[in-house]
């Protein structure tokens, strides 16, 4: 969509939003001419804090509601993430003929830069730094962008406009369900992984990995997709027939007949046609990291190979690579004490994958917070995983419809013949945290995680503000 096509449209912008990334849309839509009117079911007091963000920007709201009218008169809707794909307000403007498109649309589109994406169910976030931050030893700007909310992705396409730099990009299964409808795709695509989510969103998991799978739906010959060998859902992805290059990534070595990345005696190989490269060593990330944070880093490793052969990595550089906001993020480190952000875990799997990370260690005592809302996902794993590493006086819950359906999967398992306690505000779980970590031996090593397990919305207004929340009580009850 090019600027002179936008010029003097009418456009509507559905679900301003919080998170940043409407606010960046409406901005980037009026700078580019557009007659732009964001609506949003949330009252203006709600989201006060965007409508501020765009303060000096010419906008016309519609707050609190939809009005039919702006779905006929506009010609152009722009549908933010947390639109239903069922609203009857969109199907008003597909009736009427009226072009439906997203900010991912919008991007591919109009930027001519290449572009690296990732998505998935676990991972992505962590994948994105990663890729961003090793690209970035080549290009100093290059920085990770999409579903993150510090950095939407038209933001970052005004950031980099013109310049020599990579777009890395997050982008989740709401924004892919558009990207098919745009004039490109990403040069390199990879996606991490299938678990069940958002159901509640696409009713079962084949039309949840059917939405991932739209980010190589335009990709052609010259494109690559990198895909993971170990995830039973690989095998879903190539029935359709991708027309880019197929690598895969694997903790595992990888059949001779299959190019990509894998491990063998400690060491990542690349490999392409045949011809094997020694990338870096891994075997102390897999130790220090964990087994999903490696196959994280392959896909990383393999990304960067594809798009920019020179950069070298070294285990140093492998082994300082940071981790992503509220992403089993370490708050908190005292002689005693780690306090884990993990906020961004909406899912059972999520919080199995830092039980794995920080349960291992049996010579520390591991402290869970969960729970939240449930996305009609399946909790009987979690459970299983609780009651095999978990004692019950070591897992604290927060209320919410998932912690309910988790609840009931343990009461199957006879995790406790007690009852468990269940705390109706964030600050409660902590304070009890608190309370049972000064229960033990002074030099008892600790960890505390917060992973919740499903979204937040019974108590924040997204993971972000959970986490933020998370971080403000760290400070004011743990920190000595």
């Amino acid at each position: 969509m090019e600027k002179e096509y936008l010029k003097g449209k009418k456009v509507l912008v559905m679900g301003l939003g919080l998170h940043g990334g409407g606010v960046a849309t409406t901005k980037w839509l009026v700078e580019r001419g557009a007659k732009v009117t964001a609506t949003d079911m949330r009252t203006r007091k709600v989201l006060q804090p965007s409508i501020d963000a765009l303060q000096g920007y010419k906008v016309r709201y519609v707050l609190g509601k939809h009005d039919e009218k702006d779905f006929i008169v506009h010609d152009i809707i722009v549908a933010n993430p947390g639109v239903p794909r069922e609203s009857p307000y969109l199907a008003i403007a597909r009736k009427a003929g009226k072009r439906i498109v997203n900010d991912v649309t919008l991007f591919f589109d109009t930027t001519t830069q290449p572009v690296i994406a990732v998505t998935g169910t676990r991972g992505k976030t962590t994948t994105t730094l990663w890729v961003a931050t090793m690209l970035s030893k080549k290009w100093p700007l290059a920085r990770p962008s999409g579903n993150t909310p510090d950095n939407a992705l038209l933001k970052e396409a005004v950031r980099i406009a013109g310049k020599d730099t990579p777009v890395v990009a997050e982008l989740s299964s709401w924004q892919l369900e558009f990207l098919p409808q745009a004039k490109r795709a990403p040069h390199i695509a990879i996606i991490t992984n299938i678990y069940p989510d958002h159901l509640n969103r696409y009713g079962n998991i084949e039309h949840y990995a059917l939405a991932k799978g739209g980010i190589f739906k335009n990709q052609q010959d010259g494109d690559f997709l990198i895909l993971n060998a170990e995830d039973k859902w690989t095998a879903f992805f190539l029935k359709q027939k991708p027309k880019s290059m197929v690598f895969y990534a694997s903790r595992k070595e990888l059949p001779l007949r299959k190019n990509g990345i894998f491990v063998r005696d400690g060491y990542a190989i690349f490999r392409a046609d045949a011809i094997e490269q020694k990338i870096v060593r891994v075997d102390r990330f897999m130790k220090e990291r964990g087994a999903h944070a490696l196959q994280n880093l392959l896909e990383a490793l393999l990304a960067v190979k594809l798009y920019a052969p020179e950069i070298r990595m070294t285990e140093k550089t492998i082994l300082e690579l940071p981790d992503p906001m509220m992403r089993q993020e370490i708050v908190h480190t005292d002689k005693h004490l780690v306090v884990v952000n993990d906020s961004c875990a909406t899912s059972p799997d999520g919080v199995a994958a830092a039980l794995a990370r920080f349960g291992k260690d049996t010579k520390q005592k591991l402290f869970l917070i969960a729970g939240g809302t449930d996305k009609q996902l399946d909790f009987s794993g979690l459970a299983k995983d609780i009651n095999k590493i978990l004692p019950p006086r070591q897992l604290i819950l927060l209320e919410g419809t998932g912690t309910s359906k988790l609840l009931e999967e343990l009461a199957k398992l006879k995790y406790t013949k007690e009852v468990l306690p269940v705390f109706t505000t964030l600050e409660d779980c902590v304070l009890f945290a608190r309370s049972l970590i000064r229960e033990l031996p002074v030099k008892t090593k600790t960890v505390l995680v917060f992973s919740p397990g499903g979204s937040s919305f019974e108590k924040f207004l997204h993971e972000f503000a959970r986490g933020d929340a998370f971080n403000a009580l760290v400070k004011k009850h743990l920190k000595r």
